[in-house]
C-alpha cells in the first residue's frame, strides 16, 4: 500500500489537499491521471447503466424490460429532507474522547491488543495502518511498562487485535495517544452531516446541510420525473455526485474521506417485484466490476445478516474487495445493493417512519402528531394500464466513486520484469488498468528526434488526439519513455523507428503481454480504438 500511495503522488494520480499548508485529513486532490481515472470510471458507470442500456430488450436475469434515466441535484436541499429521511436524527457514528491527548476517534475504528507485564494486563490501543499495527503496540507497551526493546519478551500477548466496542473494561484501556490508563471517555453520538447556513440569517432558521448521500434528491424529485418524461414503473433514475461526512478519523487513503463522490441509482418497481429486481441489480453491479478487471479472491458479493440490515431493508448485499491495508481475509464495501421496499417515499409524503414498527407506522411526536412532518405530496403510482395505484418498492446499488477508483488502483498496481532497451530484464511497476479506464489510451514516440521521426509521430499524435487521450514523449531512450507509460497505466504504445521512414508502419506495443507488432500510420487511429472498448 505504501508503494502504491508513493506512486500516486509521483505520477499525479492523488494529492493531499492543501498539502502546501500542511494538508486537511480526510480531503484528496485528483492530479492530472488520477482526475481522469476516476472520470473514466464514471463514464464507464453511466454508460453502462444509463445511456447504453436497451429499453426495448430484457436484460439477461431481469423480470422485465426497463427504462433508465439520470438527475443531477443540488448538494443544499430542505432541511426537512434529511429530518424525514432518518438522517437527522439516525446518521450518527459513536466517537471517543481522550480527556488526556484532547483527541477524537472513532470508537469502531480504535484496535488493539491485550498484553500483561510486570504483574499488570492492559488494552494497548493503536491508530497505525495495520501492517504497522503490532509494532506501533509493542513499543507504546514497552514505554507504558517501562521496559527496553530488548526486554520485549518480557510481553506475554493475549489474543488477536480487536475493537474497542470488544472491551468491557474501559480502565484498562491505554489511549492510541495517551500514556495514563484510563483516559478514553464513553462511546457518544456524532452526527456525521456537515452543517452550514444559508442566505444572511445565522441563526438555527437559516441552517441547512451538505448531503451525506445523493440519494434523497431522487426521491423528492421522483414525481417531477415522472410527470416531465412519461417513464413507466419500473425504471430507474441515476446520479453521480459529491457527497459529504464528516468523518471522526478519516483513514486508507481515499477509502474513508469526508468529501466524495457517489454513483447510485433507485430503482422503482412493483412491490411483488421488488425481489426479483434485488436480486438482478445485486448480480449486475457485481458483473460490472468483474468485467472491468476487479476478479479473483479478492471481490466477493456478500449478502447482509438479519441483524445488520437498515431498519427499511428487506435484504441488502454488499460487493466487497480486499483492500491491501486491512488485515489478511478482511474486506472493505465497494457497494452496497439495498431492498429499501416503500420506506423512503412513504417517508417524504407521510412523514419519518419509525424504523422501530412492523408495518412501519409514522413516528409520532410527545403531542401525537408526526415528530417530522412530510411533504404531504402523492408520491404513488398509477399503473395506466392496470389502473393499480400504489407505493413503488426500491432497489438501490449504491457505489462509491473515489472507493472504485482505490479498488482499481490497488488491483491495477503491478510488479514484474521486463527487457530494457539492450534487452536486459529489469523490474518495472505497471498498472495494469482495463483499456476503458487507463487515463491514457496510447502513447506516441519517435525512435530518435531526428531523420523526419518526429514530424509522423506527430501526425500519428494529431490524428488520435480528437478521439481518445493520447500523450506525445521524444525525451530520453525509448526504453525509459516504455517505462513512464507503465507506471501511467498506458495499455498501448507506437513508435515511429527507422523502417516508418520506408514503408509507413509503426510499431504497437502491448503493456501487458509487451507483444509487439506493426500497423500502417493510417490505421493506427482504427486499431487503437478496437483495443480499448
Amino acid at each position: 500500500m505504501e508503494k502504491l500511495v508513493s506512486l500516486c503522488k509521483r505520477r499525479g494520480f492523488l494529492f493531499q489537499s492543501s498539502e502546501i499548508y500542511g494538508g486537511l485529513n480526510g480531503f484528496w486532490d485528483y492530479g492530472p491521471l488520477g482526475v481522469e481515472l476516476k472520470r473514466n470510471i464514471k463514464e464507464a458507470w453511466w454508460r453502462d447503466m444509463v445511456t447504453g442500456h436497451d429499453d426495448s430488450s430484457v436484460p439477461l436475469g431481469a423480470p422485465t424490460s426497463y427504462e433508465m434515466t439520470g438527475l443531477d441535484c443540488t448538494i443544499i436541499m430542505h432541511p426537512q429532507v434529511w429530518k424525514c429521511s432518518g438522517h437527522y436524527d439516525l446518521f450518527h457514528d459513536y466517537m471517543v474522547d481522550c480527556r488526556e491527548s484532547k483527541r477524537r476517534y472513532r470508537h469502531d475504528q480504535v484496535r488493539g491488543r491485550w498484553v500483561q507485564a510486570k504483574g499488570q494486563r492492559v488494552f494497548v490501543t493503536t491508530m497505525a495502518e495495520v501492517d504497522h499495527e503490532q509494532e506501533d503496540a509493542q513499543a507504546r507497551a514497552l514505554k507504558f511498562f517501562r521496559l527496553r526493546a530488548k526486554d520485549a519478551d518480557q510481553l506475554v500477548w493475549d489474543r488477536s487485535f480487536q475493537t474497542l466496542p470488544e472491551v468491557d473494561d474501559m480502565t484498562q484501556v491505554l489511549g492510541p495517544d495517551a500514556k495514563s490508563l484510563g483516559t478514553l471517555t464513553e462511546p457518544r453520538e456524532f452526527n456525521l452531516m456537515f452543517k452550514t447556513y444559508v442566505g444572511a440569517l445565522s441563526g438555527e432558521e437559516g441552517a441547512a446541510f451538505l448531503r451525506p448521500e445523493t440519494a434523497q434528491g431522487i426521491f423528492v424529485n421522483f414525481k417531477n420525473v415522472l410527470d416531465s418524461s412519461r417513464v413507466r414503473v419500473p425504471f430507474g433514475i441515476a446520479q453521480v455526485g459529491k457527497s459529504f461526512r464528516n468523518e471522526i478519523t478519516p483513514r486508507n487513503f481515499i477509502f474513508r474521506s469526508r468529501e466524495f463522490e457517489q454513483m447510485e441509482i433507485e430503482f422503482f418497481c412493483h412491490p411483488d417485484a421488488s425481489q426479483a429486481w434485488y436480486q438482478f441489480w445485486r448480480d449486475r453491479r457485481m458483473k460490472w466490476y468483474v468485467d472491468l478487471g476487479l476478479a479473483g479472491e479478492r471481490l466477493r458479493l456478500r449478502e447482509h445478516d438479519a441483524e445488520e440490515l437498515s431498519h427499511y431493508s428487506t435484504g441488502t448485499a454488499d460487493i466487497e474487495y480486499a483492500f491491501p491495508f486491512l488485515p489478511p481475509g478482511e474486506f472493505g464495501e465497494l457497494e452496497g445493493i439495498a431492498h429499501r421496499g416503500d420506506f423512503d417515499l412513504r417517508s417524504h409524503m407521510e412523514g419519518k417512519l419509525d424504523e422501530k414498527t412492523c408495518p412501519l407506522q409514522v413516528e409520532l411526536g410527545s403531542d401525537g402528531k408526526p415528530k417530522w412532518k412530510g411533504s404531504g405530496r402523492d408520491l404513488t403510482y398509477r399503473d395506466d394500464v392496470t389502473g393499480e395505484r400504489f407505493v413503488p418498492h426500491v432497489v438501490e446499488p449504491s457505489a462509491g466513486a473515489d472507493r472504485a477508483t482505490l479498488a482499481f488502483l490497488c488491483e491495477a498496481y503491478t510488479e514484474d520484469e521486463a527487457p530494457d532497451e539492450k534487452g536486459q530484464m529489469q523490474s518495472r511497476v505497471v498498472m495494469k488498468f482495463h483499456p476503458r479506464l487507463a487515463p491514457v489510451k496510447a502513447a506516441v514516440f519517435p525512435l530518435v528526434r531526428k531523420d523526419g521521426m518526429p514530424e509522423v509521430a506527430q501526425e500519428i499524435y494529431r490524428a488520435m488526439k480528437p478521439n481518445f487521450p493520447v500523450f506525445y514523449d521524444e525525451k530520453g531512450a525509448v526504453g525509459r519513455r516504455y517505462r513512464r507509460q507503465d507506471e501511467a497505466g498506458t495499455p498501448f504504445c507506437i513508435t515511429v523507428d527507422g523502417q516508418t521512414l520506408t514503408d509507413r508502419t509503426v510499431t504497437i506495443r502491448d503493456r501487458d503481454t509487451l507483444e509487439q507488432w506493426r500497423v500502417k500510420v493510417d490505421d493506427c487511429v482504427d486499431e487503437i480504438r478496437q483495443r480499448i472498448l
